[in-house]
């Protein structure tokens, strides 16, 4: 069996375009995330908020983040895609957050296979309530759980490039000392 995080190439197109792994379907209040010593995905927790995933979410294979995670991605579609699906994107923009003091980024992307989103290649050209949701739904699915998270404003695709390409190289690290800390 593959390792969804190790064995999977992250894509040629780099840092425009990717692969993400699915991780959480668009829709889902239940939050999956990455087992990383198995590959599989397991139930992290159902979330406290009466929120839901704005966006199909996951990672982008072998990548590492400030947050020593893979790095995560919301790739906007029409559809909800099952957990361990590879799903082509490309960036359009980043959102930045602090959560539990570690800043974590998440990339935003659009499904290059989706013709509803597929032309779009800019955070700022989304419909400004589609921002909006993106943004508040972090601002607010851990509040019931007594956690707090700072937002930053969505950002353009130019600064979600050198956050790819710094996991990317983090992670190219990580794996040359044999994947210890």
């Amino acid at each position: 069996m593959s390792h969804p995080w190790h064995d999977i190439t992250p894509g040629e197109d780099l840092p425009k375009e990717f692969r993400t792994v699915v991780e959480i379907p668009l829709g889902s209040s239940v939050k999956y995330e990455l087992d990383k010593p198995s590959g599989l995905i397991r139930v992290d927790r159902l979330l406290y908020s009466a929120v839901y995933y704005p966006a199909n979410y996951g990672f982008i294979p072998q990548t590492l983040a400030e947050d020593d995670d893979p790095l995560d991605v919301l790739v906007l579609s029409q559809e909800a895609v099952a957990p361990l699906t590879v799903m082509p994107a490309r960036a359009i923009g980043l959102m930045t957050m602090v959560d539990a003091g570690k800043k974590d980024h998440k990339i935003i992307a659009v499904a290059t296979g989706d013709p509803e989103f597929n032309a779009y290649h800019d955070a700022s050209e989304l419909p400004q309530h589609r921002l909006l949701v993106l943004r508040r739904f972090f601002q607010d699915y851990k509040q019931l759980e007594q956690k707090a998270v700072e937002v930053d404003e969505i950002a353009s695709v130019a600064a979600a490039y050198p956050v790819i390409e710094d996991a990317l190289r983090r992670y190219s690290e990580y794996r040359r000392r044999g994947f210890k800390s």
